[in-house]
């Protein structure tokens, strides 16, 4: 699985590296580098339908024919993503491109679960094969007025837009480290997933050549620790 990963690069490279800008509500917006991106947070993406924008999603899929906007999906199985009901219609009309630098895995030690940094020896940017969704919250009824009898009054928190990370099975490199792994794209391959022209073929692991993975602080278990020092080696036994 993908349930942790970083994007520490500045907000200029990142937008070269995309040919796209930031912008929320039609306006432009800042980045700052993350160390420890987590499930529930509000995410950079870019989708199918803005391409040229990098967007703030919830990382954890709902289903737009969910009943409630609770548990999300924070991945999904490339195996059988085009046939699992939570995800085929994301699938054929709702994809995008999850920017990261690394990601994080956990293996079991004699000490307890350590953390591994997974990346590239050049630190480059990548980008994970992702699904968004877009869910609608129902009217609901708020109640009757004091006197009884009156007109209900409606609340509605707009929509919720949310995306999940695809996952494969592992390269040589993560095989070590995790039975799953997110897909990266090749650059070349990015903007067919977005338009839909790319299907199952570019969801395979990518090679491990050019990949290291190395040991990092415990620290970054706690999804609300979020600084440099995450990133940085550490020694293990």
């Amino acid at each position: 699985m993908c349930g942790r990963y970083t994007l520490v690069v500045a907000q200029d490279e990142l937008e070269a590296r995309f040919d796209a800008r930031f912008r929320e509500d039609g306006a432009a917006s800042s980045f700052s580098p993350r160390y420890n991106m987590a499930p529930g947070q509000q995410l950079p993406v870019i989708t199918n339908e803005q391409p040229e924008t990098i967007r703030r999603l919830e990382w954890g899929l709902v289903p737009s024919w969910a009943d409630d906007d609770s548990g999300g999906l924070i991945n999904a199985r490339a195996e059988s993503v085009a046939e699992k009901p939570s995800f085929r219609g994301a699938y054929e009309q709702r994809r995008c491109l999850v920017p990261a630098d690394g990601f994080y895995e956990w293996v079991d030690t004699a000490e307890g679960k350590q953390p591994y940094r997974v990346s590239f020896d050049d630190d480059r940017v990548f980008a994970m094969a992702g699904l968004w969704e877009r869910w609608e919250p129902e009217t609901t009824q708020a109640g009757l007025d004091a006197f009884g009898g009156g007109v209900a009054d409606g609340t509605d928190t707009g929509p919720l837009e949310t995306f999940t990370i695809v996952t494969t099975e592992p390269n040589d490199l993560v095989a070590d480290l995790h039975h799953r792994m997110a897909v990266i794209l090749e650059p070349d391959t990015e903007r067919r997933w977005l338009t839909g022209e790319a299907g199952h073929d570019v969801l395979e692991p990518l090679p491990a050549d050019g990949m290291c993975a190395e040991p990092v602080s415990t620290a970054v278990n706690d999804p609300a620790t979020d600084e440099p020092s995450l990133i940085e080696p550490v020694e293990t036994v």
